[in-house]
């Protein structure tokens, strides 16, 4: 009888360990698909047919209202800097909808995001809105229903290592001036180098306040296209075709922060790269170590490893 019941238990969890690696393999092999596609194999149409042309697009003049899209996850110390951005450099010329996804049990981030409520910034209205962790971890799921629901005229889908600081968002409304394009990135942005956890910049940060930074620490890369962080699009776009909204795996919650493919895809299902414009007062800190990274020591020490030599790989092929 005990023979019998542990063989029925080894069974059955060797059926789950079959059923989780399918479901793996088979994510593995859609995530292989899309990014394929995404590179023009695919014609974007078929999977997103309502992009307006440029025509029925509004070519908007006058005062904007932007929103600006971010996500944090045990990335506390980085917000502070964003959120704070935005209370040193008010906008002037155009009107902010600052929307971050978060999650309760990050305590750190559900603090700062109450502190930062307790800040009148004229022309910024904070936006907090709370996620089961499973689909904060997925960001194109937050970035779907930011697009789907936006009144904006323009929404700048982020990250929250990025600052907006000296006049970025009042040029940025200058230069958005009637502008159908359905996506834009700034030609150039500024970052650190990757930064330990005990950097000053980043245990100045452990508790909320509003901050500056030593902007000297900086140097300027000039992307080749709309990152994740620096998507800008087009309201009517957003409102009309959401964030990857037709592609299940890029909408699927998950139990660890999905490494975040789905930018390339909505460049190619949006039909384009983007188009670069001179706005001034980006700002990045780039970091070595990943709040998202979860498991054991070594795994967290390997990944890090890996981002470290990525991250040297790219400065040296520009």
């Amino acid at each position: 009888m005990i023979l019998a019941g542990r063989a029925a238990c080894a069974v059955i969890e060797c059926r789950g360990f079959l059923i989780r690696m399918a479901h793996l393999m088979f994510d593995a092999l859609r995530l292989a698909f899309y990014r394929l596609a995404a590179k023009g194999w695919v014609p974007a149409r078929w999977f997103e047919p309502d992009l307006p042309p440029v025509a029925a697009r509004t070519a908007k003049t006058g005062p904007l209202d932007l929103e600006i899209v971010s996500h944090c996850w045990n990335y506390s110390h980085f917000l502070a800097y964003q959120l704070s951005s935005l209370v040193l450099f008010p906008p002037t010329r155009l009107n902010v909808t600052m929307t971050v996804f978060y999650a309760p049990e990050d305590t750190r981030t559900a603090q700062l995001l109450e502190f930062f409520s307790t800040q009148s910034v004229p022309g910024v209205i904070w936006n907090w809105r709370a996620l089961p962790r499973q689909e904060l971890f997925r960001r194109g799921i937050g970035r779907n229903r930011a697009a789907l629901e936006t009144r904006a005229d323009w929404v700048w889908f982020t990250d929250c290592d990025l600052m907006f600081r000296d006049d970025c968002l009042d040029t940025l409304a200058e230069l958005l001036q009637g502008r159908q394009d359905a996506l834009i990135f700034p030609e150039e942005e500024r970052t650190t180098d990757l930064l330990a956890e005990d950097n000053p910049m980043l245990t100045a940060a452990h508790e909320p306040a509003v901050l500056d930074i030593d902007t000297g620490s900086f140097t300027v890369k000039r992307p080749s296209k709309a990152t994740g962080p620096l998507q800008i699009a087009h309201g009517d776009v957003c409102r009309a075709v959401g964030y990857c909204r037709h592609i299940a795996l890029y909408q699927q919650p998950t139990e660890q922060f999905a490494k975040c493919h789905e930018d390339r895809a909505f460049r190619w299902l949006v039909q384009s790269q983007g188009e670069p414009l001179p706005i001034p007062g980006v700002y990045r800190i780039r970091h070595i170590s990943k709040g998202r990274y979860t498991g054991s020591k070594t795994n967290t020490g390997v990944r890090t490893a890996l981002r470290r030599l990525q991250s040297r790989l790219r400065d040296h092929n520009g």
